[in-house]
């Protein structure tokens, strides 16, 4: 009697059981539920991912280095061959190979003045790849107030649709609009640590092609400088020889 008993409630409780698994959490009509701020996360979210992926490529293409640059430089300033060192530049179609074009284009200048020109074309090459970075930026600490301001106007319906309710207060409809209200809070605080991780990562990627720039100018320079001597001694040279005959 007592098994048959106990068979009789099992298949009681089994319809709760299932009707309970039924009502688990659904990620995507919980975030449905969070209203217009979640929309606006979810395009902040699809921006965010736009420029990551847009600038990373860049940014890869911006940092290939041809170990052949500054070589193939050096040994066209030397032979005076400055047209074929500023085509071979611009076939490159880099940051630096484009800072170093101009360079060469300024070869007749003094060398501070080349110096000069040299750091203000890297400026604006840096300039260039930090493109999308501020918005980016903008997104990490945008998304979470976005999330809080959500979070702040569902629970203030929240408590204005109990105060309503009166002395007919359902715990459960309660706590439903609470839960509703923090679904922006956890969506803007995970396009926001997405997006901060993002940014840091790129402005990683832009400092390191920085410092390969400066001292790929700095060694295209000390060519230049060299090569200057090198064309003042032979000057001099000749000039002595003309005194002596």
């Amino acid at each position: 009697m007592n098994t048959l008993t106990t068979v009789v409630d099992t298949l009681a409780t089994a319809p709760v059981v299932a009707e309970a698994a039924k009502e688990s959490l659904n990620v995507l009509d919980l975030a449905m539920k969070g209203g217009w701020i979640m929309i606006v996360l979810v395009l902040l979210s699809f921006i965010g991912v736009y420029i990551f992926i847009e600038r990373y490529t860049a940014l890869r293409k911006a940092g290939a280095k041809n170990p052949l640059l500054l070589e193939r430089l050096n040994d066209n300033i030397r032979d005076k061959d400055f047209k074929s060192a500023i085509k071979f530049c611009n076939r490159l179609n880099t940051p630096t190979s484009r800072i170093l074009a101009k360079g060469v284009k300024d070869y007749n200048f003094d060398n501070a003045s080349i110096r000069q020109a040299l750091e203000n074309y890297a400026g604006l090459e840096i300039a260039a790849l930090e493109k999308g970075l501020q918005v980016l930026s903008t997104i990490s600490a945008v998304a979470p107030m976005l999330g809080f301001l959500g979070t702040v106007t569902g629970m203030v319906q929240a408590f204005w649709n109990m105060s309503q309710a009166g002395d007919n207060i359902e715990v459960t409809a309660l706590s439903g609009g609470i839960y509703e209200a923090m679904v922006t809070t956890v969506g803007g605080l995970i396009v926001g640590i997405i997006a901060i991780f993002a940014h840091n990562y790129l402005v990683s990627k832009v400092d390191k092609i920085q410092y390969a720039m400066e001292a790929d100018i700095i060694t295209f320079l000390e060519i230049v400088s060299e090569s200057k001597e090198e064309e003042a001694a032979v000057v001099g040279k000749s000039e002595s020889e003309n005194l002596q005959a």
